[in-house]
């Protein structure tokens, strides 16, 4: 699977049903090369396309179980490859981690805040053009 595969199934098990617009947007491509990329997955089992509910005009791309059991199982391998390497540093390096820890959440927060861009309101403005 592609590095951009992963990171779109992540975002939305992360964000939760999207237009293929947004995907694109966050993801830093094309809406042709989202929309092909949404196809193959969408072939795989790993996405659905539905029909928003708001909107009836708007198709959202949502994660389906399998996709879902994806992304759980990638970020498992990844926890489990970061326990292994941990516990090889030195007791000193482990408190440095911790210590680093609220720092590295809140950049975490911020990248994803940044690859989402503004939040809507439910009127469709984004949340600082009131």
């Amino acid at each position: 699977m592609s590095l951009t595969s992963a990171a779109t199934l992540a975002t939305l098990d992360r964000t939760g049903p999207r237009r293929i617009t947004d995907l694109a947007a966050i993801e830093g491509v094309t809406q042709p090369a989202m929309t092909a990329l949404v196809r193959v997955m969408e072939e795989s089992g790993l996405v659905e396309r539905r029909g928003d509910a708001s909107d009836k005009r708007v198709t959202l791309v949502c994660l389906t179980e399998a996709g879902a059991s994806y992304v759980r199982t990638r970020r498992q391998a990844g926890v489990h490859a970061f326990e292994r390497l941990i516990g090889e540093l030195t007791g000193d390096e482990v408190e440095a981690l911790v210590a680093a820890l609220p720092a590295l959440k809140h950049l975490g927060e911020l990248e994803s805040q940044d690859r989402e861009g503004p939040k809507r309101s439910p009127g469709g403005r984004s949340a600082g053009s009131r």
